[in-house]
């Protein structure tokens, strides 16, 4: 099989969850146990990092990746889903997967992958364990696919543990409660491994994580805690900002710059400074000026995509993944702070959650442009408009996101605005991205 070949056969062969959502949905580690113990356990064959949150551990994932890059490190990055790529979610300093080896692998293990009828997801996190040993990385860092106890990477014993934060998402896996949700969260806390939670949420989400942690005596960090971000701003397009260490009351980084400008990186950063303090004090050698660097560098060192990303300036247009009530939320508040004689909104999301809160996050004064992902799990634009329609949303229908957003800025005046989003596979359709 050639790559494309390979490709078709992953996607054909296992379920993928991007594509057909709960029926593709396998919680438990031992299949991944399996594949893994097959493949000669690579996962134990360097240090790791693991990420898991309901929102930003993507982000979080590939500022560190970013950081210990300029630190002279060999980085492995592990993602999902990809955007654009399957190779996306395979990187070793920024660059990803070699085709070859993806074909390879799978032709190398195709017989005992159809023995073992693991899911799409299991075998690319194989794969990525694999690919990581085979370029002999000196730390990888593994960002969690849903939830954190039974999803297929937390097979791993990392340095340390990184929980960005808990919000409603996929509910109908990691249930229907914040303290629910955080608990399958948790799941990533290992005996004695340290782990930071970036932002310090309610008591309810905040006694789940004590209690584990204190369980399997892991030293529990808020990055919160720790940090405060002062004086955020924009410039350039990167956001700016002062960051005070809590406790001396001192500014210990002045004018750091972020290339991710989403304004919801504030949350995201503290974590990120203090994975940062626990990776120096276990011995990697991380200073302030290789930090400021590698946090400027994120997009250029390891390639992320749709993070509050500019398109164009004259009409103004942001794309951005953001695609439950949280993560819109903030990029809401973003969007609508920008000078604008006219917001539009080019928006289309999944079948498979309530977009009801969400929808209401958008502001009845908007132009809308409606559209689904090219994804067998997308919620129909026509459904779409119906729903938005109910509450106040006027716009029109378009077949996809292309042919939605050249309404958009064919309608628009040079001062408009233009947000995409709703799902990360409206954002992973534009032609632009």
């Amino acid at each position: 099989m050639n790559y494309q070949e390979t490709l078709d056969y992953l996607y054909s062969r296992l379920p993928v969850f991007q594509n057909i959502g709960a029926r593709a949905f396998k919680p438990g580690l031992h299949t991944t146990l399996q594949l893994c113990n097959y493949l000669g356990n690579p996962q134990e064959k360097y240090r790791m990092i693991h990420v898991g949150g309901t929102n930003g551990k993507g982000s979080t994932s590939h500022m560190l990746a970013s950081v210990l890059q300029e630190a002279g490190y060999k980085v492995g990055l592990y993602t999902s889903p990809h955007l654009k790529s399957f190779t996306e979610r395979i990187r070793v300093n920024g660059v990803r997967v070699d085709e070859d080896f993806i074909t390879e692998f799978t032709a190398v293990n195709k017989s005992y992958i159809e023995s073992l009828s693991p899911s799409f997801f299991e075998v690319t996190v194989a794969m990525a364990f694999a690919y990581f040993e085979k370029c002999d990385v000196d730390i990888a860092v593994i960002e969690v696919g849903m939830g954190g106890r039974l999803d297929s990477t937390n097979i791993i014993t990392p340095l340390l543990s990184v929980i960005t934060n808990v919000s409603y998402d996929h509910m109908q896996f990691l249930g229907d409660t914040l303290d629910k949700i955080a608990y399958e969260k948790a799941g990533i806390i290992k005996q004695n491994i340290p782990v930071v939670v970036s932002e310090r949420q309610d008591d309810q989400v905040a006694n789940v994580f004590s209690q584990t942690a204190s369980e399997r005596s892991a030293e529990l960090v808020y990055g919160s805690d720790v940090y405060e971000i002062l004086n955020s701003r924009h410039v350039g397009g990167n956001l700016i900002v002062d960051v005070m260490n809590r406790s001396s009351q001192m500014i210990v980084y002045s004018d750091l710059v972020l290339d991710l400008a989403g304004m919801y990186q504030l949350k995201n950063i503290c974590g990120v400074l203090a994975s940062i303090d626990l990776l120096t004090s276990s011995g990697l050698n991380l200073q302030p000026d290789i930090i400021s660097s590698g946090l400027s560098s994120v997009v250029v060192n390891t390639g992320l995509k749709g993070r509050w990303q500019k398109l164009s300036d004259e009409p103004l247009v942001y794309c951005d993944t953001a695609h439950n009530y949280a993560g819109v939320a903030y990029t809401m508040a973003q969007f609508k702070s920008l000078p604008s004689t006219q917001m539009r909104f080019v928006i289309g999301f999944v079948a498979d959650k309530d977009i009801n809160s969400v929808l209401q996050l958008f502001p009845e004064e908007g132009r809308y442009y409606f559209c689904q992902p090219g994804n067998m799990r997308a919620l129909d634009a026509s459904d779409l408009h119906q729903k938005a329609s109910e509450l106040g949303l006027s716009g029109n229908v378009y077949q996809d996101v292309n042919e939605a957003l050249r309404a958009a800025i064919s309608d628009s005046q040079l001062r408009d605005t233009i947000y995409v989003g709703g799902s990360t596979f409206v954002v992973a359709d534009l032609d632009q991205l």
